[in-house]
């Protein structure tokens, strides 16, 4: 073989050589297998979105009823409002209507007075207390009270004033005193108490 047969071999070997490593590189692990591409989880997690908070409104279908208990006296209550919902606002004057009926078991006779009604009333915005009015009440005008054994009924109107602008629900905590005749013809009486509590959402 001659010299010149002989570096052009060479040269022609070289090349081969040098486009074969340059093959090679080129056919490396794709990205997605080697990991260097951003897998799922390492790309940004979306932000979570804000939760939406429900206040509850027990008067939300415009009135709600109760069945309270007091030793043997059963209490049916009825809550209403004459205030449409969207109306109850912070700065309007809030009626709130009760009207409650009595009854026994076991039934010897006996009447059952309601001597005295309380509504005590929190204001919040979602979970912060707000200043709030001051507590409500009724007392009877007539001693030992107010009849309220079936079908005798005893109706009252709580009007809740002006709140704080920030209030987005009220709470109404009421107390329900009553005097239970210890027989029919007895002038002596039991106490007995029922509690409740209606919430209400502030329309804004």
């Amino acid at each position: 073989m001659s010299l010149s047969t002989r570096i052009r071999s060479t040269a022609i070997a070289a090349i081969t050589a040098t486009a074969l490593a340059i093959g090679l590189t080129g056919c490396g692990t794709p990205p997605w297998l080697d990991g260097s591409s951003p897998s799922a989880s390492t790309k940004p997690s979306p932000s979570p979105s804000a939760s939406i908070q429900t206040i509850k409104n027990d008067l939300a279908s415009g009135s709600t009823k109760r069945t309270l208990a007091a030793g043997s006296i059963a209490l049916s209550v009825d809550y209403w409002s004459d205030l449409a919902m969207n109306k109850w606002t912070a700065t309007a004057n809030k009626p709130l209507s009760v009207s409650l009926t009595a009854a026994l078991a076991p039934d010897d006779g006996q009447q059952v007075y309601l001597s005295k009604v309380s509504a005590v009333v929190a204001v919040t915005k979602g979970t912060k207390a707000l200043p709030a009015p001051a507590p409500i009440s009724d007392q009877a005008t007539i001693s030992p009270g107010y009849l309220i054994k079936t079908p005798y009924s005893y109706t009252y109107t709580f009007v809740l004033p002006a709140l704080d602008p920030r209030a987005t629900s009220v709470t109404v905590d009421l107390v329900y005193e009553l005097l239970l005749q210890s027989t029919p013809t007895s002038s002596q009486y039991a106490k007995q108490t029922a509690t409740d509590t209606i919430t209400i959402a502030i329309a804004h």
